[in-house]
């Protein structure tokens, strides 16, 4: 029996699990099953402990960084609490398996003179000036995430109110949008989508130079290309907007609650992350100012 494709369907239908986290265990597991198979143990069911932790020994000798190593342990443990909740094995190998730990890396964020100019790269001349505008100050106005702007339709944008709404994993929630992002949207949606897409039909509020729904990898194409225009020294990630919309609302007093809601967070100990980062950068500051730091 293909235990793999077992727990993939389990993981899709029961858990509801995101696709870039379904993508990621499944590689682990895969990758996990090609060494037990180069080692003589291809069957998953009969590992045992020591082979689980041999196994996180090798990735890490073979230089994988320990959040790396500490999401394959995580997909590993995940796959065999479900082979034995499935009743297809009797004890669980990776029980007691510890995690690595690691290091906390907070986020990168740009400052509000760093967002400015990064924003000022699209220059509103041609359609691809203009749609590249509105989908940066979008992203920055409301912090969604890479796969909530690229599945974002048309009627998901009401620039009467200045409201987005945002769909993701069958949560809805609605975010305001700044004055700025209102206006580009609207010069987007009114002078420039219509010439851009392929078909009249088509519901996606961002698409390609081919008149398609954009892609996660065309979105990141994008920020690389005004990253290397604007000369910030910094990586920037489609996700680096959502990390800095959420420090700088959280710098001008907006409480943790109203950011966790509008970034779709269903802990609130993810949304505390932002309030570490200033911390962060307050002691830094402190340690560099100081004369006695």
């Amino acid at each position: 029996m293909d235990y793999v494709t077992m727990y993939r369907d389990y993981l899709e239908h029961e858990k509801h699990a995101s696709a870039n986290t379904l993508s990621s265990y499944i590689r682990d597991l895969t990758q996990f099953q090609t060494w037990l198979r180069i080692n003589g143990a291809a069957d998953l069911r009969k590992v045992k402990k020591d082979t689980v932790s041999d196994y996180l020994l090798y990735l890490t000798h073979k230089g994988k960084s320990p959040a790396t190593v500490t999401r394959c342990t995580a997909s590993i443990k995940s796959f065999y609490r479900y082979m034995t909740m499935a009743g297809h094995m009797k004890t669980n190998p990776a029980k007691n398996i510890a995690a690595m730990k690691v290091e906390r890396k907070y986020p990168e964020i740009l400052t509000a003179k760093e967002v400015e100019l990064f924003l000022e790269q699209p220059k509103c001349v041609d359609e691809k000036g203009f749609r590249d505008h509105a989908m940066l100050e979008l992203l920055y106005a409301t912090g969604i995430r890479v796969t909530e702007l690229i599945d974002l339709n048309v009627d998901d944008v009401n620039l009467s109110t200045g409201l987005l709404r945002c769909c993701s994993k069958e949560k809805e929630r609605v975010i305001p949008l700044y004055p700025g992002a209102v206006k580009a949207l609207q010069d987007y949606i009114r002078d420039i989508r219509s010439r851009i897409i392929a078909d009249e039909d088509e519901q996606a509020l961002f698409v390609n130079m081919n008149g398609s729904r954009m892609s996660r990898q065309g979105f990141w194409k994008i920020i690389k290309y005004y990253q290397e225009k604007a000369e910030i020294n910094k990586e920037i990630t489609p996700h680096t907007l959502r990390h800095s919309f959420a420090v700088h609302l959280l710098e001008n007093g907006a409480d943790l609650r109203s950011i966790q809601e509008m970034l779709g967070h269903a802990d609130i100990s993810s949304t505390q992350i932002y309030t570490h980062v200033i911390q962060k950068q307050l002691k830094d500051v402190y340690n560099k100012a100081h004369p006695r730091a």
